[in-house]
């Protein structure tokens, strides 16, 4: 190999990610200290991003497609690097491919109890369970807030951070809701739906597609004399059960002449 072929051999001509896994959120591409070609094909598949940064500047963002990158087709990274010309030499700039797509089944769960006030019983404990989606909604911030200058990022990586965040915003859910501790398990969907407008407030770069309670448990003390007022009152509705199929049998048995022998059996 001559020295002009070896020279040629170290700028990068296309630049491109298939990922293998489930689970990577971003990836950076490994130019090895390489230098990319002016006109180098970049492709962008379905459900990716590619995030181009510069000296720890946000730079350009591609959308799923192939590009041919020339100072026309980055414009941000062409101010960034002040290239007032059109160049023709490689050049050198971090290229980070970001997943767009949605990871679903996400599970969360409160690691401790919570505490609501509630209108009936006070002040009580909560464990809550369930599960989410989500995506990367803004390739950009993401890069910037949150995976920074990793090389590679995963979805585990971050959810302790959502842990965090998602227990903070139903807590405030069930607060909004003013839903009685009764009543929550009928307004899961209300409360889930609370939950994921808020949390798509938050400047993470990221959109929760669903987010699901599959169970709020009250304090087993409390829990079982909520079981027992139920069993008490299945009780009483059983006895004025009783009550009323007893006195509609005596009115039958009183309108029907051949029905004496009926009610004596019954006395």
């Amino acid at each position: 190999m001559g020295l002009l072929d070896w020279a040629k051999s170290q700028f990068i001509d296309v630049i491109d990610w298939q990922d293998q896994t489930n689970d990577t959120i971003l990836h950076q591409y490994d130019c090895r200290g390489n230098e990319i070609k002016n006109g180098a094909k970049l492709i962008v598949r379905e459900s990716q991003a590619a995030v181009f940064i510069n000296e720890g500047e946000l730079g350009d963002v591609f959308q799923p497609g192939t590009v041919e990158l020339t100072t026309q087709n980055i414009p941000v990274l062409t101010s960034l690097k002040s290239w007032k010309y059109a160049f023709n030499s490689p050049f050198k700039a971090e290229v980070y491919f970001v997943n767009t797509k949605v990871f679903t089944a996400q599970k969360w769960g409160t690691p401790n109890v919570f505490y609501v006030r509630d209108q009936d019983f006070g002040r009580v404990s909560l464990r809550a369970f369930g599960t989410y989606s989500f995506r990367v909604a803004d390739p950009g911030m993401f890069v910037q807030k949150i995976s920074g200058t990793k090389s590679e990022f995963r979805v585990g990586e971050i959810a302790e951070e959502l842990r965090s965040l998602i227990i903070t915003n139903l807590i405030a859910a069930i607060g909004e809701s003013k839903v009685s501790l009764l009543d929550l398990a009928a307004n899961y969907k209300t409360l889930g739906d609370i939950c994921a407008k808020n949390l798509n407030t938050s400047d993470y770069g990221l959109q929760f597609t669903q987010f699901l309670i599959n169970s709020i448990s009250l304090p087993e003390e409390l829990q079982k004399k909520l079981d027992e007022g139920t069993g008490m009152n299945m009780l009483g509705d059983m006895n004025r059960y009783q009550q009323m199929s007893m006195a509609d049998a005596m009115k039958t048995a009183a309108s029907n002449p051949g029905g004496g022998g009926g009610m004596e059996g019954m006395m």
